[in-house]
């Protein structure tokens, strides 16, 4: 947090009304007034993203009706950027700013409001001053008919929920509000008091997800020796359809199907996905990249190191559930199976390492494409397994001393506490090769700044397991597109690099017509007795007309791991693996 404060910034007093008269046509309005005033020309800012969203997201699209008056009077701005409004404040005193927020688009980041409730994502809905990021504010919420409740991590003024405030901008937008009739219940974990609000008539057991959520809580507190929170606030939100989740400082914003629940596949994805959310609250919001704060929220904040900040929050969502007792061995290997199929069955592996996977988040990770899958990796999954790697490395030279926890309780307290910032490239390498014991020059060289094939058999073998490969004895051809039917005409979604499709010349919005004359009904269908090196003759539709490609198929390149223990492990890879999955 920049520790710069300007005379103007603080004498001013800042606050906001925010009321829904026409929440059902999903508007917003807000009133802003600012006092005591000094400066000759006020700059308000919209910021463009949302810290844990790496995508300049143009919130200021979404403002209108934007007006400023002084005692009644209206006063003249201009806009001199797409998200500045400049305003001639020389010789005011105070000023009232009234602007609209349409919020209309449901997923974490973003506000949504109807007639049922309004979820506030704040970044993308309050104005700020030009240099007052450090500034305090209030706000008022003027509920819409019938709506009773409020839920945020900020704090309430005089015992009313519907006034809160924050100390300073970077407090504000982090720090979402959920306004409606919310099912609200709570729970004591880890010395925190935590409250739950559902809404969306999901079908969850209440006292279930307590139980287990405190687990969860009580396991990610104990790797960091201390829940820095005295109160922290769950926002999740139920659709017919939904998931994902946006970290913050003090909460956290979650999508969930209704019915997830009501299967253990469903219930312990959405474990999963709480523990990875709740894991931030350390592992970015406070233990961070250098890059990420104090943030510029009018352009990108770039950063190397999102595979450490998501990709080891991605390898402890698992890992957790497994230490808290949640899922049983098997499952923890099935999904470190997955994921490592994940990744294995990508392309795009072998062109993008996690670092620049990481710097180029915000204008690869959220923008994907039809080529995506050839030239990306996702430093969430890739950076998941090199987080398994590095554990493994950890608890195998340490004989069981140590672990990746040992790392980032160190990084936490060396940087979070006692540096407080932000920590470099560098410092992370160093604090891993301090409880490996060992450089790490050799291993960041091929799986961190490279994009070298992964030895997976060696680190797991550490704790005893191997890895084998289901489909390794098959024998399929494959044409290498992804495709999609709708009123029975296939059409190319993607076409795999390097195969069959590719080579040939075979194009995305290609439509499959027949192949060897006979019409396309499914790819499976299509393919039946055919063995790869056979040729085909492929007729397509492109932009209305034939096209006839001839086509050489290829083995079908995919491949299915499972992870299986070894047959007679040694008593030193039974420790790490007692270690590693706290059996």
């Amino acid at each position: 947090m920049s520790t710069h404060i300007s005379t103007a910034a603080t004498m001013s007093q800042i606050s906001y009304t925010v009321t829904f008269p026409e929440a059902q046509a999903h508007y917003a309005d807000v009133e802003m007034n600012i006092s005591h005033l000094k400066q000759h020309t006020l700059v308000l800012k919209m910021p463009v993203w949302t810290p844990g969203s790496y995508l300049i997201r143009e919130y200021a699209k979404n403002v209108e009706a934007f007006s400023v008056s002084t005692k009644g009077n209206e006063l003249p701005f201009i806009k001199t950027r797409k998200n500045w409004w400049s305003i001639n404040t020389q010789g005011l005193n105070d000023i009232t700013v009234k602007y609209r927020v349409y919020c209309n688009e449901i997923s974490v980041r973003t506000s949504t409001v109807d007639a049922s409730h309004a979820f506030i994502s704040t970044s993308g809905f309050f104005m700020y001053p030009e240099g007052m990021l450090h500034a305090p504010s209030t706000i008022q919420i003027k509920p819409y008919d019938g709506w009773t409740k409020v839920s945020t991590s900020l704090d309430m003024v005089n015992n009313d929920p519907f006034t809160v405030t924050a100390p300073n901008y970077d407090i504000l937008f982090d720090s979402p509000i959920e306004v409606g009739n919310q099912d609200i219940f709570g729970f004591k974990a880890a010395g925190v008091d935590y409250e739950i609000a559902m809404f969306g008539n999901g079908k969850y057991d209440k006292e279930r997800l307590k139980k287990d959520m405190a687990k969860i809580i009580e396991q990610e507190t104990a790797v960091y020796g201390e829940n820095p929170n005295k109160r922290y606030v769950f926002i999740i939100h139920h659709y017919l359809k939904g998931g994902g989740g946006l970290e913050h400082l003090s909460s956290t914003v979650m999508g969930a199907a209704r019915d997830a629940y009501t299967t253990e596949t469903g219930y312990q994805n959405f474990l999963s996905l709480f523990a990875h959310e709740h894991f931030h609250l350390w592992n970015v919001k406070r233990l961070r990249p250098i890059a990420l704060g104090p943030f510029d929220y009018d352009n990108e904040n770039y950063t190397t190191d999102l595979w450490i900040a998501e990709g080891f929050t991605a390898y402890y969502e698992d890992i957790i559930l497994r230490h808290a007792d949640l899922i049983p061995v098997d499952n923890y290997l099935n999904v470190l199976s997955n994921d490592i199929n994940s990744v294995e069955n990508q392309a795009g592996r072998k062109f993008q390492s996690v670092t620049d996977a990481s710097y180029d988040a915000w204008i690869k990770a959220y923008r994907p494409n039809e080529n995506t899958g050839n030239t990306t990796i996702s430093y969430y999954s890739k950076g998941s397994i090199i987080a398994m790697l590095l554990d493994l490395e950890i608890i195998n030279d340490s004989n069981a001393k140590y672990s990746l926890d040992d790392v980032m309780k160190h990084m936490y307290d060396e940087y979070y506490k006692g540096k407080k910032r932000g920590y470099t490239d560098v410092e992370f390498k160093q604090g891993l090769e301090k409880f490996a014991g060992k450089k790490l020059d050799d291993f960041y060289k091929k799986y961190v700044y490279g994009v070298a094939d992964i030895d997976y058999n060696k680190y797991l073998g550490y704790a005893g397991y191997k890895i084998t490969d289901a489909l390794a004895a098959n024998n399929d051809p494959s044409l290498g597109v992804g495709t999609t039917n709708t009123n029975n005409k296939i059409t190319v979604s993607s076409v795999l690099r390097g195969s069959a499709a590719w080579i040939a010349g075979i194009n995305t919005d290609d439509q499959l017509v027949t192949i060897n004359g006979n019409a396309i009904n499914t790819m499976q269908d299509a393919l039946t007795g055919k063995k790869p090196g056979d040729k085909i003759t492929v007729t397509v539709n492109r932009d209305g007309q034939p096209l006839t490609l001839q086509v050489t198929l290829l083995k079908n390149a995919q491949v299915k791991y499972k992870i299986d223990p070894l047959d007679n492990p040694t008593p030193q890879q039974l420790t790490t693996r007692n270690k590693w999955l706290k059996l």
